[in-house]
């Protein structure tokens, strides 16, 4: 919320008043200016969040230890529970690497397609 809230603020306000003077109304005037402006936040934030939920751990650990029927298990927890429970370090360092590149995949792809959605961002 504090990125959004710093990224609203930086929105010129010349640009709110020429919205107003051209009669949008407080809808067209945020998916038309506010959006459009603040949308390197939003891209921070998706990929922050895509990454983040890739390596949840302790809410399943705490929680539910991957159950019932290993139903809340992820990636991460696997991970762990192969490494420090059945100590297979090689496979779960294999898994890692899965893991990794998952990550490294999802953020390219984000990457490329922030230039359909990502206004206002300079081009050097």
């Amino acid at each position: 919320m504090v990125l959004f809230i710093a990224a609203i603020q930086q929105v010129p306000r010349s640009l709110y008043e020429a919205a107003k003077l051209d009669g949008a109304g407080r809808q067209k005037t945020f998916f038309h200016v506010t959006l459009p402006m603040i949308t390197p936040t939003v891209f921070l934030t998706v990929v922050m969040t895509v990454i983040g939920s890739l390596k949840v751990f302790g809410q399943i650990y705490v929680m539910t230890q991957g159950g019932p029927s290993n139903s809340t298990k992820v990636l991460v927890y696997y991970i762990w529970e192969k490494a420090f429970k059945l100590f297979q370090f090689g496979y779960a360092s294999a898994l890692a690497y899965v893991l990794f590149f998952i990550v490294m995949i999802l953020t390219l792809l984000q990457w490329q397609l922030r230039k359909r959605w990502v206004f206002n961002e300079s081009d050097a």
